[in-house]
């Protein structure tokens, strides 16, 4: 007979490692079915396969099985009935016996009696499913305490109960069940928690590639925007080398554009066809070039029928002389229509209403505009009212009402005097945005309006200042926050 007290009770031979079938009815009774407790089980399989159908030569683990019973007639029983199987068998004559074997020496099964003094098998599983919950409980049971047992398995503190007296067959297909049942359960927390690892990782893998993404695209935005800059001001410079450098005609293309990207923003246009409307701007008389120069300031009704033929050809010139840039193709379309009417009146095309290009309807407006304010082929200057005035009466003949009824609103919007602040370079600060184009006295444009100032762009401008010698203001907006602590505007 085995000793009554908490034992270990080792397999004597590799064959009942590998047979875990077969064993002795001992006495008439069963064990109960797992479909008795509404329980759901899995097919059952054998957990160490035999010589028969091993299929490498590696041994499986032997199953380990605790068995409490104050009984010790019943665990010579229970233990005879698993070693003959090859099974490893822990035996504890006590419930708190039986939780200190555990805590050393880990079982995969645990068959606890549901009668036992100080604590019953139930306690004593419901410890065991807290502190090792990958073990599978079972719970023997008279006929008497079946219900107690069934209760305690809808609590979820066991597996399997089994009725005494028991058929050591269907104990051990019991057994087989929950081993089954434990591994089932085991690969199903490694693969949960692969798959949160895994999860995990691809998350953090996610925000890194989201990391980068967006660090691409911030600098790519800043390429952009470098190389968008840099363009508008090679544009500038263009058209300032274009353009005379005295008399009336000196900076008409710069105001022009600059009107003429108010007018469109005034117009609620979006940012790239203002752009483009700037940009036309600057380049509107770039199919003058080639024009004697006196050309160039002649009115039309004194120019001579050959002299206006050539003037008149000057649109399709400035077309054709940008239709080569993809980037000015927009504009090359804007310089050929900016000198039609909206009454169809106009050259080359006659061209009229909706069917003149927007961008051209503004272009149209703000160059004459320019004209009559600084008298170009007028016989006197007016000042903005009276060119305000002269414009407005060619509302619906020579000009889009649209873009009239935006000139009459700019023309009413206050000025705001602390929007503009004009600066010595000395005062100058990382982060101030020029308001208007920095020209030096021969006309050479030396800063486009919209450049943000840094350190080398003012280092730039204090030297230049000191190598010739003048003295420069600058017309400067100063960011929101800098407001307070902006400077005294010189006078």
């Amino acid at each position: 007979m085995p000793s009554p007290r908490g034992t270990c009770y080792e397999q004597p031979t590799a064959a009942h490692r590998a047979a875990l079938f077969g064993g002795d009815r001992i006495a008439a009774g069963r064990v109960m079915k797992p479909t008795d407790l509404a329980v759901t089980a899995t097919h059952p399989h054998h957990l160490v396969p035999s010589p028969s159908t091993a299929t490498t030569p590696k041994v499986a683990p032997v199953p380990t099985v605790m068995l409490v019973d104050d009984e010790p007639v019943v665990l010579a029983m229970l233990t005879r009935a698993f070693q003959s199987s090859g099974y490893r068998v822990l035996t504890a004559e006590s419930a708190a016996l039986a939780l200190a074997q555990l805590a050393n020496t880990p079982a995969d099964v645990v068959i606890a009696d549901i009668r036992m003094p100080i604590m019953g098998g139930a306690e004593c599983l419901k410890r065991v499913r807290e502190q090792w919950p990958m073990t599978m409980r079972a719970m023997l049971t008279g006929a008497a305490t079946v219900p107690d047992a069934i209760a305690a398995a809808r609590h979820g503190d066991i597996h399997r109960y089994i009725v005494k007296p028991w058929i050591n067959d269907d104990l051990l297909l019991t057994v087989r069940q929950l081993l089954d049942e434990r591994r089932h359960l085991i690969e199903r927390h490694r693969l949960e928690h692969l798959v949160t690892r895994q999860h995990t990782q691809l998350t953090n893998l996610r925000a890194e590639l989201h990391q980068k993404l967006d660090e691409e695209k911030k600098g790519f935005d800043q390429a952009t925007e470098k190389l968008r800059t840099s363009f508008f001001t090679a544009v500038r410079v263009f058209a300032h080398l274009l353009e005379p450098r005295e008399g009336e005609l000196a900076g008409h293309s710069r105001r022009v554009a600059d009107l003429a990207r108010r007018l469109a923003r005034q117009m609620g246009l979006g940012e790239a066809e203002t752009n483009e409307i700037f940009i036309a701007g600057l380049l509107h008389d770039i199919g003058k070039v080639g024009l004697p120069s006196q050309l160039w300031q002649t009115p039309n009704h004194r120019m001579t029928p050959y002299e206006r033929e050539q003037y008149r050809k000057h649109p399709l010139r400035g077309e054709r002389a940008l239709m080569a840039l993809d980037e000015l193709r927009g504009a090359a379309k804007l310089l050929r229509s900016h000198h039609e009417r909206y009454d169809g009146r106009g050259f080359p095309d006659s061209l009229c209403g909706d069917d003149i290009p927007m961008g051209a309807r503004i272009l149209a407006l703000a160059n004459d505009f320019d004209d009559v304010l600084y008298g170009h082929h007028h016989p006197t200057q007016k000042d903005k009212a009276a060119a305000t005035a002269s414009i407005e009466q060619g509302r619906g003949t020579r000009y889009d009402p649209a873009v009239v009824d935006a000139l009459l609103a700019l023309a009413h919007q206050a000025d705001d005097p602390d929007t503009v602040h004009h600066l010595s370079p000395a005062e100058l600060k990382p982060g101030m945005v020029l308001a208007h184009d920095l020209v030096s006295n021969d006309g050479v444009l030396l800063l486009a309006m919209d450049q943000v100032l840094d350190d080398t762009i003012i280092r730039c401008v204090r030297d230049y200042q000191r190598a010739e010698r003048v003295k420069l203001v600058l017309h400067v907006m100063i960011p929101r926050e800098d407001d307070d602590a902006a400077p005294e505007e010189n006078a």
